[in-house]
C-alpha cells in the first residue's frame, strides 16, 4: 500500500537538507572565530525557532541587534502617547504592538490607558486613520508612527493625503528610525563585538544598497542582505563568513529574488519628500546621529506638537517626572533590555526573564513585541 507525503512536509524535508548542506559548508569554510549580527526582529523569530544558531560550527557566533523598530522607539514618545490618549477628545492609534510597550512609568501601557477609558485603537495600514478622522470631526486623531524604512512610506502617504484633504483634526506622533545609522552606532560602540552584518531583506527592497555600501566603505565590515527563511539565513551567514575568511568589506545580495540594487525608488521618492533626516533617540541605544525621520517643514502642521501643542503640555505628578531619553532608556533596574537591544548581552542572560518577565508581565521592550528578542526566546527557548 503507497501513501502520499504531503507537499509540505516534502518542502521541509527539502529545506532541512538544505540548511543542513549550508552549515556542512559553513564548517569546512571557518577557520577561526566570528561574530555576526542580525539586525531584523524577524530574522531573530526564525533563527530561533529554527535552532539555526545552535547548528553553526564553534566559534561561530550570532548575535542578535535592535531589529524591532517597537523595541526601539523611545520611552518619551510613549510618555507623549500616553498622556494623548488619556486625554477624552484624542483617538489615538498605531500598530498592535505599541499597546503593550511600557513607557517610562512604570506599569504605564496603552492597553491599561484603553482598559482605563482611553480610546485607543489599532490600524494595520497608517490610511485608516483618514477615515477614521472623517468620521469623527469632532475628534482629534492621532496616529503614532512607529517603524524603519519599511513603514515610513506608509506615513508619508498619510501625510501626503491628510494635507491634500486638509484634515484639520488629524495629526501624527513620528518616531520613524533609519537602519544604517544603528548599525554604524552599534560598530562604533566601546562594546562592539561585531565583525559581520546580516542586514534586513524588506529594508533593502526599499532602501536598496547604496547606504550599505557606503557603511562599509566607512567601518569595514562585510554585510549580507538575507531573507527569512531558514535556507536563506544560512545561505547569508555562510556568505558573510566567506567574505569575511577571504578579509574583504563588501556588500553582498543573498536576496536577490527580493532585493534590488536601488531598491523601490518610488518608496525612496515618498520618504524624501515627506521626512528629513534627523538624530533620532533609540531605546537602549541613546541618540544616533541621522538615526531618525521628521516630517519636512511643509508637513510640520500635521505634527501633534504643532498641530495641538496644549495637548503634549498636560502637567504630570511629581512622581511621574523621569529624565530625558538622551541617554539610558527607563528600564526596571533588573531589566537589561537595553544591553539586549545592542547586542551586548541574550535575554537569557536577564535574571527577570521568564519570571518576573514574561509576555503577560513585560519589563522591557523586547519582550513585548512580536518581533523583540526577549518574545523569541520565551516563545522558542523558554528554559
Amino acid at each position: 500500500m503507497s501513501t502520499t507525503v504531503p507537499a509540505a512536509d516534502r518542502r521541509y524535508a527539502r529545506s532541512a537538507a538544505a540548511v543542513e548542506r549550508l552549515a556542512a559548508q559553513l564548517a569546512a569554510t571557518a577557520t577561526r572565530p566570528w561574530t555576526l549580527m542580525e539586525v531584523c526582529g524577524g530574522q531573530t523569530h526564525a533563527i530561533v525557532r529554527w535552532g539555526l544558531d545552535q547548528l553553526l560550527p564553534e566559534g561561530i557566533r550570532l548575535i542578535h541587534g535592535p531589529g524591532c523598530p517597537v523595541c526601539v522607539t523611545p520611552a518619551a514618545t510613549l510618555d507623549a502617547a500616553l498622556d494623548l490618549a488619556r486625554q477624552p477628545e484624542v483617538i489615538l492609534c498605531s500598530y498592535g504592538d505599541m499597546l503593550r510597550v511600557p513607557g517610562s512609568r512604570s506599569g504605564d501601557d496603552l492597553l491599561g490607558v484603553r482598559a482605563a477609558g482611553g480610546d485607543v485603537r489599532l490600524l494595520t495600514s497608517p490610511l485608516q486613520a483618514i477615515a477614521l478622522a472623517q468620521s469623527h470631526p469632532d475628534r482629534l486623531v492621532v496616529f503614532l508612527a512607529v517603524g524603519f524604512e519599511t513603514t515610513a512610506p506608509a506615513t508619508a502617504l498619510l501625510a501626503r493625503q491628510a494635507t491634500a484633504l486638509k484634515l484639520a483634526n488629524l495629526a501624527l506622533l513620528p518616531a520613524h528610525v533609519r537602519v544604517v545609522p544603528a548599525m554604524e552606532a552599534i560598530l562604533s560602540g566601546p562594546d562592539n563585538q561585531v565583525q559581520g552584518f546580516l542586514a534586513a531583506g524588506h529594508v533593502g527592497a526599499v532602501m536598496g544598497t547604496a547606504e550599505l555600501q557606503g557603511l562599509v566603505q566607512r567601518q569595514g565590515v562585510p554585510v549580507v542582505i538575507s531573507g527569512f527563511e531558514p535556507v536563506e539565513l544560512m545561505a547569508g551567514i555562510l556568505r558573510c563568513v566567506q567574505l569575511l575568511e577571504a578579509g574583504e568589506s563588501a556588500v553582498a545580495n543573498a536576496y536577490g529574488r527580493v532585493v534590488q540594487e536601488g531598491g523601490n525608488p518610488e518608496a525612496q521618492q515618498l520618504i524624501e519628500a515627506v521626512f528629513e533626516v534627523v538624530d533620532q533617540p533609540w531605546r537602549g541605544l541613546g541618540v544616533i546621529p541621522a538615526g531618525g525621520l521628521a516630517l519636512r517643514p511643509a508637513y510640520a502642521a500635521l505634527e501633534v506638537g504643532h498641530h495641538r501643542p496644549q495637548l503634549l503640555e498636560q502637567p504630570q505628578p511629581a512622581a511621574a517626572q523621569q529624565p530625558q531619553e538622551s541617554q539610558e532608556p527607563q528600564h526596571p533596574p533588573v531589566c537589561i533590555a537595553g544591553q539586549i537591544l545592542r547586542g551586548v548581552r541574550r535575554p537569557c542572560d536577564c535574571p527577570a526573564f521568564g519570571s518576573s518577565c514574561t509576555p503577560e508581565h513585560p519589563l522591557g521592550a523586547p519582550m513585548v513585541s512580536s518581533e523583540g528578542a526577549c518574545a523569541a526566546y520565551h516563545r522558542y527557548r523558554p528554559n
